[in-house]
């Protein structure tokens, strides 16, 4: 047997302002990380890692001036 839910959600503002930045900042992260990836396909070099791409776009891209608001969100998310 299979079974369906139906599910709504209404945040309240706080709620849609804090989703609407998680959304935003993974957005931000998949990009580079596509753009990673294709960087290294026209340089004829292999594909980088998943750790790689996590250092490199996540854990340094924190610690630079233009990049510092992805330390607002979550890790999990990112």
């Amino acid at each position: 047997m299979q079974l369906r839910y139906a599910f709504r959600l209404y945040p309240e503002s706080g709620q849609r302002l804090a989703l609407g930045r998680a959304f935003g900042c993974a957005r931000v992260v998949f990009n580079d990380a596509v753009r990673a990836r294709k960087d290294a396909h026209a340089a004829g070099l292999p594909y980088p890692k998943a750790a790689e791409l996590s250092q490199t776009l996540i854990t340094q891209a924190k610690r630079t001036v233009e990049r510092s608001w992805l330390g607002e969100v979550s890790s999990v998310v990112l």
